[in-house]
């Protein structure tokens, strides 16, 4: 019964894996980090960025806001910068926000059920935001 139940346990986070990068992918471009910042980062992932930097942009962002690897891409850094201060103008995030790196043990899994269950960390960083800020 216990093989049965672990069987079927597997194959559901399977399944919520793949629908989560079936929901994210077309739309944000997501890598199945596992510790997803879409939401901290005006809905623009960090990772498609081809040197995947979590924190700012190298220092080979053209004088048009493209990318140096990609010239024909425009900087992930740029377009997270563009988005927060037009969207959230008065949310807790600023350009000065340190993400935590990334935690490549989490890779593949889902992001949904890591910050479900606090896997990736995501509330003490919350809670040390808040209280610089006050």
């Amino acid at each position: 019964m216990g093989n049965a139940l672990e069987w079927i346990g597997s194959k559901l986070y399977t399944g919520l894996v793949w629908f989560e990068y079936c929901a994210k992918h077309p739309i944000f471009g997501c890598r199945l980090c596992g510790t997803c910042k879409l939401h901290d980062l005006g809905l623009t992932c960090p990772m498609t960025c081809p040197k995947q930097l979590r924190n700012g942009p190298c220092g080979g962002v053209r004088a048009n806001g493209h990318c140096e690897v990609k010239p024909e891409m425009e900087c992930r850094w740029v377009r997270i910068e563009r988005r927060a201060r037009k969207y959230w103008p008065k949310s807790w995030w600023h350009p000065r926000h340190i993400n935590p790196p990334v935690r490549w043990d989490l890779q593949a899994t889902s992001s949904w059920l890591n910050y479900l269950y606090n896997v990736d960390k995501h509330k003490e960083e919350y809670e040390e935001i808040k209280a610089k800020q006050q």
